[in-house]
């Protein structure tokens, strides 16, 4: 007797979404980053950018998972690097930490807090704000502080010095800003997403 596998179109369709979200954020962090961003000149001809590239970052890791949402900021961040001449050549640093916080956020938020399928408010409240602060503070301190090293052999010492701790503190406000905006926005967002049929059960 033939047994007609169901889930497979669903698994396929399910994949498909998470994809097209992942394009969308990679959309999202690109625009943010390359149109609303405030630039800052750093020595040895250099920049740092107040910008919130790494809210949507996060937002895309609490909706969509570790992967696709950490990949969708991540590409839409080093793209924006690849096209400016100022950051081209920080572009794999740019993938790698914001790949990382997306990994650092999904795990926290779905496979220890699994707020997806939790029903309490409080407690889908409270992962929420320990996985955004997680991996905003991960970017907060190893951002600046590769690209400090990755300087070193660039601009020299000197240099790289005063441009570490411009970027940790731009950084840094960065990070609390995100916090706050990944926090109301993945709250706010839970129950219309759930209304449309786009919020993914990732437990």
């Amino acid at each position: 007797m033939n047994t007609v596998n169901t889930a497979t179109p669903a698994k396929t369709n399910d994949t498909v979404r998470k994809l097209v979200f992942a394009g969308v954020f990679a959309a999202i962090t690109y625009v943010v980053f390359t149109f609303l961003s405030i630039r800052i000149p750093t020595p040895g001809s250099g920049q740092v950018s107040v910008h919130l590239g790494n809210a949507f970052v996060v937002l895309g890791a609490l909706l969509l998972g570790s992967w696709y949402g950490g990949i969708g900021g991540a590409l839409g961040l080093t793209i924006a690097d690849l096209i400016d001449p100022v950051y081209i050549v920080e572009a794999p640093i740019t993938f790698i930490i914001k790949l990382l916080i997306g990994v650092i956020v999904g795990v926290i938020a779905h496979r220890l807090g699994h707020i997806s399928t939790e029903t309490d408010t409080k407690k889908i409240l409270r992962w929420v704000i320990i996985a955004t602060v997680a991996g905003l503070a991960f970017n907060a301190v190893f951002d600046p502080l590769l690209r400090y090293f990755y300087k070193i052999l660039i601009l020299g010492k000197p240099a790289a010095e005063v441009s570490f701790a411009i970027n940790f503190v731009v950084t840094l406000i960065n990070s609390v800003v995100s916090a706050v905006i990944d926090v109301i926005l993945y709250m706010a967002l839970r129950i219309p997403l759930k209304k449309v049929g786009l919020f993914f059960n990732l437990g």
